[in-house]
C-alpha cells in the first residue's frame, strides 16, 4: 500500500501521487501533511533542502483549497524565479485532476501585463518572488486581501537576500486570521522576527537538528595554495570522470571567469548568474537537466532554483559569505535519499571557516589530499576502459571490418590495446607528467606575520609608473577590479617597475587570486603578499641596484604631491621597505623571456576532456 494513503490525503492527491511514481513520503513530509490537514494552524518547518519541502506544503495546500471559488486564496513566496517556476510546475502536477484549479507564477525578468492577466482570468493559487509581488500589489493588479493560508518557502533564503521589507509590507497586506507556513533550512534571527511578528503561537516541525546538514551528503576540504584554486578544480573534476556537479562562487565575475576557463580546457561547463537573461538561464537549465552540461557554474542566488536528480558532486570554489549558506550549497546533492559528495577549495585563511561550519551543521569534514597527476591518469584509464567495454556496437560497423582488420591484423591483442588507449590518452598522460605535485599548505596558525598589527596585509605588484599609473590611477584599478569599497585599499605608493599597496586581510586570497590569473595591456600580472610587517630594511630598486630604507631616489619623504592622508601612511622608512621580493621575481622577464609553451599558464596545453 502506498504509506500517502495514510496520511490523509484525498483520491484525487493519490492518484496524481501514483502517476509521479512517489512511494514513501519523506519525513517533513510525513510530519507536516496530518498537522496541516486536521489543523488550521500557523508552522515554522525547519528541514534541509532537497528533503521534499514543496510536497510537503504543497498536497494540504491543494486539498483546502476551493476550486469552484476563483478567487486568489494562497500566496507562496519563494525567493527566486527558478525557484518561484519549479515550486509552480510541481503544484500544477499535484493538483492535475483538480478541476478548475490553477496556479500562476509571477516573477521578475517577464511581462507584468501578462502575469496580472493571468491573475484576472482567476488564480486559487499564486506564487510568486517577494519583488515582484510587491510591484504588482503597488500597482492594484493583485488582490491578497482574502487569503487564507500563506506559505513562506526557503524563508532564511529570502531574508539572506534582502526581501525583509518586502515580505513583511506583502505579510501586511494579508488578513489576520490566515495561516502562515515558514519552511526554511536553516533559522537565523530574521527568520524567528517573522515568525513573532507575524505568527499565532505555530508549531515546529525540526527534520534532524536545527541548521543540521543532511546524513546523505558526505563533506570533503582541500587546503590549496592561492594560486592553486583552479588547477585544484580541474584535478578534482579529472579524478571524478563521471562528474555532475554544481560549482559555487560567490560573484557574477568569478562564476563567468571560472566557467570560461573550464570551457577553454575542454569541459562540458555552463555560467548561471544574474547577468543573464531570462532566456539564457532557462537554456543553460534546460542543458544541465539533459546532462549536455557537465559542470554548472553558479551563484549562490542564481542556484536557488536548481532542482535536478542525481548531482553527484558540490564544489565550494569558493566559501560563501554566510555560514548557514553552505547548508543551502551543499544540499543541491543527496536528494531524494540518494548520496552526494560537497566539497571545499579552501586556501589556508579561510581554514577556520570549515571550522565553523562543521560546529554549525554538527558534521566533520575530511581533510583530503588533491591527487596526483598519476592517480588521476589511472583512474581515467579505467573509467576510459570500461568506457569501451560498455559500449554498444552499431551492426553498420561489420562491413568496415575486413579493412581495418587488414590494417591492425598484424598487431597482437596487447599491442592493440595500447594503441588504442594511446589515441585518447598519450596528450592526457603528457600534460600531467608536466604537473607538478600541489602540496597542501598548513592551516594559518594565529599570528603569522603576513598580517600586520593593524589587521592589514601589504602586496607587492609587478606594475608600476612605467605602465602609466600614479597612485591615484593605480588604487581606481585596483578597486574597480578587485570590487573593493573606497576605504579597503590604501597604502598605495607607485615605482617606476612595481608598486605596493595595503587592504584588510580578509581580501588578500581574493586578491591574490584575481590578480595572478590576469593581463595588463599583454602583460601578467603578478602579486605577492609581503612577509615582513614593520622596520627600515633594504631591497633592491627595479634595476637590481641595491638601496637602504631611506628611500629612492626622486621620491618625496611626505609622500606624492597631492596625496590623501589615508595613502600618505606608505611614505618614510616604514611599511614601503619591508617587502622584500624584487622585481625580478614579478617583472617582465619572469615568463616573457621563456618559450610560449613553457610559461607559468597551466592552460595552454591542458588535453581537451573526453566525455
Amino acid at each position: 500500500m502506498n504509506k500517502f494513503q495514510e496520511l490523509g490525503l484525498n483520491e484525487l492527491l493519490l492518484k496524481a501521487i501514483q502517476d509521479l511514481g512517489f512511494e514513501n513520503p519523506s519525513e517533513v513530509q510525513e510530519k507536516a501533511i496530518p498537522l496541516l490537514l486536521q489543523q488550521d494552524t500557523d508552522i515554522v518547518a525547519l528541514a534541509q533542502t532537497g528533503t521534499g519541502k514543496t510536497a510537503a506544503f504543497g498536497f494540504p495546500l491543494i486539498q483546502k483549497i476551493d476550486p469552484e471559488n476563483r478567487s486568489t486564496q494562497a500566496l507562496i513566496l519563494s525567493p527566486t524565479r527558478e525557484l518561484c517556476l519549479q515550486i509552480t510546475n510541481e503544484i500544477k502536477q499535484y493538483s492535475k485532476y483538480v478541476r478548475g484549479l490553477h496556479t500562476v507564477a509571477v516573477y521578475g525578468g517577464a511581462s507584468i501585463t501578462e502575469q496580472a492577466k493571468d491573475v484576472k482570468r482567476g488564480a486559487q493559487i499564486i506564487v510568486a518572488t517577494p519583488g515582484r509581488m510587491q510591484d504588482m500589489i503597488n500597482r492594484n493588479l493583485v488582490n491578497i486581501k482574502n487569503i487564507q493560508i500563506c506559505v513562506l518557502d526557503e524563508a532564511d533564503e529570502m531574508l539572506n537576500m534582502g526581501f525583509y521589507e518586502d515580505i513583511t509590507s506583502i505579510l501586511s497586506d494579508t488578513p489576520d486570521e490566515k495561516q502562515t507556513w515558514l519552511f526554511s533550512a536553516t533559522m537565523p534571527q530574521e527568520v524567528s522576527r517573522i515568525a513573532k511578528e507575524f505568527m499565532k503561537r505555530p508549531q515546529e516541525i525540526t527534520v534532524g537538528h536545527k541548521n543540521q546538514g543532511s546524513t546523505t551528503v558526505s563533506h570533503e576540504y582541500y587546503l590549496v595554495g592561492a594560486r592553486d584554486r583552479y588547477p585544484a578544480l580541474k584535478r578534482l573534476a579529472d579524478m571524478n570522470p563521471d562528474i555532475f556537479s554544481v560549482i559555487f562562487c560567490r560573484t557574477k565575475r568569478d562564476t563567468q571567469a571560472v566557467a570560461e576557463k573550464l570551457i577553454e580546457d575542454g569541459y562540458n561547463a555552463a555560467a548561471l548568474h544574474g547577468d543573464l537573461s531570462q532566456a539564457q538561464r532557462d537554456g543553460v537549465m534546460k542543458a544541465f537537466r539533459g546532462r549536455q552540461i557537465q559542470m554548472l557554474v553558479a551563484t549562490d542566488v542564481a542556484a536557488r532554483g536548481i532542482d535536478v536528480d542525481d548531482i553527484t558532486h558540490v564544489i565550494n570554489y569558493q566559501l560563501p559569505d554566510e555560514v548557514e549558506t553552505y547548508n543551502h550549497r551543499s544540499g543541491r546533492t543527496g536528494r531524494a535519499g540518494k548520496t552526494g559528495t560537497s566539497i571545499v577549495i579552501v586556501t589556508k585563511s579561510e581554514y577556520k571557516k570549515i571550522q565553523m561550519i562543521e560546529r554549525i551543521i554538527k558534521t566533520k569534514f575530511e581533510h583530503k589530499s588533491i591527487p596526483t597527476g598519476m592517480e588521476i591518469c589511472e583512474v581515467q584509464l579505467i573509467h576510459l576502459a570500461n568506457k569501451v567495454k560498455g559500449v554498444e556496437v552499431d551492426a553498420e560497423i561489420d562491413k568496415y571490418l575486413p579493412k581495418i582488420e587488414e590494417l591492425l591484423g598484424d598487431l597482437s591483442k596487447e599491442e592493440l590495446i595500447k594503441k588504442m588507449f594511446s589515441v585518447e590518452f598519450n596528450r592526457f598522460i603528457e600534460y600531467y607528467k608536466k604537473q607538478n605535485t600541489m602540496d597542501s599548505p598548513k592551516a594559518r596558525e594565529k599570528g603569522e606575520a603576513t598580517v600586520n598589527s593593524d589587521g592589514s596585509v601589504r602586496y607587492f605588484l609587478n606594475l608600476g609608473s612605467r605602465d602609466n599609473f600614479d597612485w591615484m590611477s593605480l588604487k581606481d584599478f585596483l578597486r574597480e577590479t578587485l570590487d573593493l569599497g573606497r576605504d579597503d585599499l590604501f597604502k598605495v605608493d607607485v615605482k617606476e617597475g612595481f608598486s605596493f599597496f595595503n587592504t584588510d586581510a580578509a581580501h588578500s586570497e581574493r586578491i591574490m587570486e584575481i590578480l595572478n590569473n590576469m593581463n595588463h595591456e599583454g602583460r601578467q600580472v603578478n602579486v605577492e603578499i609581503s612577509t615582513s610587517g614593520g622596520g627600515s630594511s633594504s631591497r633592491r630598486d627595479h634595476n637590481g641596484r641595491g638601496r637602504s630604507g631611506g628611500g629612492f631616489r626622486g621620491e618625496r619623504s611626505g609622500g606624492f604631491r597631492g596625496e590623501r592622508s589615508s595613502d600618505r601612511r606608505s611614505s618614510g622608512g616604514g611599511d614601503r621597505f619591508n617587502d622584500r621580493k624584487t622585481e625580478s621575481r614579478f617583472g617582465r622577464n619572469r615568463d616573457e623571456n621563456r618559450p610560449r609553451n613553457e610559461r607559468s599558464s597551466t592552460r595552454g596545453d591542458r588535453p581537451r576532456r573526453s566525455n
